[in-house]
């Protein structure tokens, strides 16, 4: 039996473990909260990111990092982009030969990596792989169909995580173009905050329409000037994920900017992947010499440079131009 560990006991690593459950593996999730450890382990739910929704009661969980690890075969990260440094380097005695795969989205801060660049820096013998695509996590517990992508540099790891990981729920499509994937999964953070705004300042559905469409444009343009392939941009980590996030309260990122459109205080919200992302998709797209103005407003929002009314009078006041 594989042996499938889980960093994260929060919505998508117990969405993960599902998954890995319902596959017929061995599943073990680590947490760093004690409560949320027993309560997996004693009554299969996870309140506090899942309300009701039950787990798979195969599934065990530790708050120990070296029980958890030790022996897999698969360790899938999902723990938020900005903390990932930190628990790589507690893992490391125990990864051994295990194939790593993150699971998070977002550009780090510090360094402008992605999850899956961390991973290879950190365990540059282990094989890689990121998984990425329209998830949400209450419908892969609730066993809704549900399809993502997932990448390495290898083909033969890409085609053993998408066997191993795929359910008759769960559908896993496999891929070599990591930086694609990921890429996809961080810029559609951003530009959700975009539309989430447009939506809490009842601008329409045709600006939401129109924030998308444009948004998807600098997503491109940043994504393949880094290295992503176009048709990777255009599958599930990339459109598919931004239609998604940008279409359904679900969504942390498109709530925050419901938050931001309304002027409501952002204190005490979720975690929006996007807002930590924005700033440094910015100041990699300058480097680059990329027009993003739509990350640019999203910036100076967070940022209190503008309100929110002010970046969308910035945004429709810009000189006009062909669409491509």
């Amino acid at each position: 039996m594989t042996k499938v560990c889980i960093i994260g006991s929060g919505a998508w690593g117990s969405a993960l473990a599902c998954v890995s459950a319902r596959a017929g593996h061995e599943t073990i999730i680590w947490g760093r909260s004690k409560d949320a450890v027993s309560e997996i382990s004693t009554s299969h739910t996870n309140h506090k990111y899942l309300d009701d929704l039950v787990l798979e009661n195969s599934i065990l969980a530790t708050g120990d990092i070296r029980d958890a690890v030790e022996g897999s075969d698969i360790v899938l990260l999902s723990i938020p982009t900005q903390m990932l440094s930190s628990q790589l380097e507690r893992i490391a005695r125990y990864a051994g030969e295990a194939i790593l795969v993150a699971c998070c989205k977002g550009i780090d801060r510090q360094t402008g990596k992605l999850p899956a660049e961390l991973v290879s820096d950190a365990y540059p013998d282990n094989p890689v792989g990121a998984l990425s695509g329209p998830s949400f996590a209450t419908d892969v517990v609730a066993g809704l169909p549900t399809a993502v992508t997932v990448a390495s540099k290898s083909e033969g790891v890409a085609d053993i995580l998408a066997g191993q990981l795929s359910t008759g729920t769960f559908r896993c499509y496999a891929a070599t173009d990591m930086k694609g994937v990921e890429l996809g999964g961080a810029l559609k953070n951003v530009l959700a905050l975009a539309v989430g705004a447009a939506r809490g300042m009842g601008l329409g559905a045709s600006a939401e329409a129109a924030l998308m469409a444009r948004g998807f444009s600098e997503l491109r343009r940043l994504a393949t000037e880094l290295g992503a392939k176009p048709e990777t941009l255009s599958g599930l980590s990339g459109f598919g994920d931004l239609v998604l996030t940008c279409s359904s309260p679900q969504s942390r990122n498109f709530s925050y900017g419901v938050a931001m459109g309304r002027g409501d205080s952002l204190e005490g919200l979720k975690l929006a992947e996007g807002a930590h992302t924005a700033g440094v998709a910015l100041k990699i797209a300058d480097e680059k010499n990329i027009d993003v103005p739509i990350i640019g407003a999203i910036v100076n929002v967070l940022e209190k440079k503008a309100t929110a009314k002010e970046a969308v009078h910035a945004l429709l006041s810009r000189p006009l131009k062909r669409e491509s």
